[in-house]
């Protein structure tokens, strides 16, 4: 077939999973195109990644920027037709489950373009949460589903979904996690930071946690009541930042709250790290693979893998500092089961499944 593999990119979260498909591509002499939708669109959240992860800046930027659901993903698909329709991609590779990839599934579903979506078959089973919209839909309008665990396998099959159309292939976020480990320096963040002892690190920016004044009290009790035990390093997403703050997060003397870092540095703080809570998806792959206890304040996970094979659980409000503690009691395991296939070798699994199609 004739056409580039266009790439379709727009958040932080993406920026990791498409590194090691990208360069295995390269390796095997495609011809590609990268559009970077602007979902997040400041330095903190695209650029300095893109940099540190050897990621060659974007053949096209859209800067569509933040927005309503509606709006962004509306904009966006505006967009990426122009740009479909222009390059002619032999296929289109979306990542993960932000709205620039439905967006860009839906375009190239109506132009006929086959599109392949990495990270495919992950479910929470709670439709409240926009990411679960994108991660049906996506899954629906793509040709090749490559899938990280064998669980989300099995969703696609209960979907419908044809066996010679899914792949499993492993988790291309480990690959970048891998392969810059020896980077990410742990006393270099700890001095950044001035942390001398132990710590734990929260990421916190789910709508269910942050978007009400109720709930982000909790949160700021939860994160408050850690940090009585540890000092907390709190990367503050700006969605999350007026409720947050107006709930009295940086009261406590042991919370530092921070602007959201790049790559390697928030790699380096959590593996050195006693102890992470979070209600983010790929922060709970990462920490499955360092070893690092991982506490979800989620009522649901769609990567559950990190539960069964991994250092995660769920927590809720009322027990989430019970477990911080008996976390803290104890030292870091120093063998911890890892799911299979997240070697390191995924982003070529996937290449290899590209190519052949």
């Amino acid at each position: 077939m004739t056409g580039p593999f266009l790439h379709v990119v727009g958040a932080r979260p993406n920026f990791p999973k498409a590194a090691p498909v990208l360069h295995a591509l390269r390796d095997r002499g495609q011809d590609q195109l990268l559009v970077h939708t602007g979902q997040h669109y400041d330095d903190a959240m695209s650029r300095v990644f893109l940099d540190e992860l050897g990621i060659p800046h974007p053949d096209r930027n859209l800067a569509v920027g933040s927005g309503t659901h509606a709006v962004q993903t509306a904009a966006t698909m505006v967009r990426l037709e122009e740009v479909f329709t222009e390059t002619r991609p032999r296929t289109v590779v979306v990542y993960g489950d932000v709205n620039s990839t439905v967006a860009a599934a839906l375009v190239a579903a109506k132009l006929h373009i086959p599109v392949a979506h990495v990270e495919a078959g992950l479910r929470s089973f709670d439709r409240t949460m926009p990411e679960e919209i994108n991660r049906l839909v996506t899954d629906q309008l793509s040709d090749v589903l490559l899938a990280t665990s064998a669980d989300a396998i099995d969703h696609l099959t209960h979907e419908g979904v044809p066996e010679e159309r899914t792949h499993l292939v492993g988790n291309p976020m480990i690959d970048t996690l891998l392969a810059n480990l020896d980077r990410a320096d742990n006393d270099a963040a700890r001095a950044t930071h001035g942390l001398t002892g132990d710590y734990a690190v929260a990421t916190m920016h789910r709508p269910a946690n942050v978007d009400t004044p109720d709930r982000a009290q909790a949160v700021v009790a939860t994160l408050h009541g850690i940090a009585d035990q540890v000092d907390v390093v709190l990367p503050l997403h700006p969605r999350a930042r007026p409720t947050l703050t107006a709930a009295g997060v940086t009261d406590h003397p042991r919370v530092h709250v921070i602007e959201p870092r790049p790559y390697l540095e928030f790699i380096g703080l959590v593996r050195g790290a006693r102890l992470v809570v979070t209600d983010s998806g790929g922060i709970q792959e990462e920490t499955t693979v360092l070893g690092v206890p991982c506490l979800t304040l989620r009522p649901n996970t769609e990567r559950p893998v990190t539960i069964t094979h991994g250092t995660n659980r769920l927590v809720t409000f009322d027990d989430v500092l019970d477990h911080a503690q008996d976390v803290l009691a104890v030292p870091r395991a120093q063998t911890w089961p890892v799911p299979p296939l997240w070697d390191g070798k995924a982003g070529q699994r996937i290449a290899d499944v590209l190519v052949g199609t």
